[in-house]
């Protein structure tokens, strides 16, 4: 299960991180989003330790989502080392995704 933590902003949590980090641009009226959840949970476990799993509502943030072009959802972009390195866009299975993620992790 993913946990909360509180950062100041996106590109500090970015900065930090030793891993990379996987962020989920999300809103709560989206079906499809709250299908990805799920399946955000599992790959969180498949791939505990060598990826972090950040979600954000763009309802709440929608600079953010202007910042890096969030024009659907879900769409999932992949950072490291605080740069953008892939886009994922749409509903897609566990599997799918892992096998999409693991080129991109230790």
């Amino acid at each position: 299960m993913a946990v909360k933590k509180k950062y100041r902003n996106l590109n500090e949590l970015l900065a930090g991180s030793t891993t990379p980090v996987l962020v989920d641009f999300y809103a709560e009226w989206c079906g499809p989003c709250k299908m990805m959840a799920k399946v955000l949970e599992e790959v969180n476990e498949d791939l505990s330790g060598r990826l972090k799993i950040v979600k954000i509502d763009t309802e709440k943030y929608p600079g953010l989502a202007s910042q890096h072009n969030i024009t659907a959802l879900p769409t999932m972009v992949v950072f490291n080392g605080g740069k953008a390195v892939h886009r994922i866009e749409g509903l897609m299975g566990a599997d799918e995704l892992v096998d999409r993620l693991r080129p991109l992790i230790r």
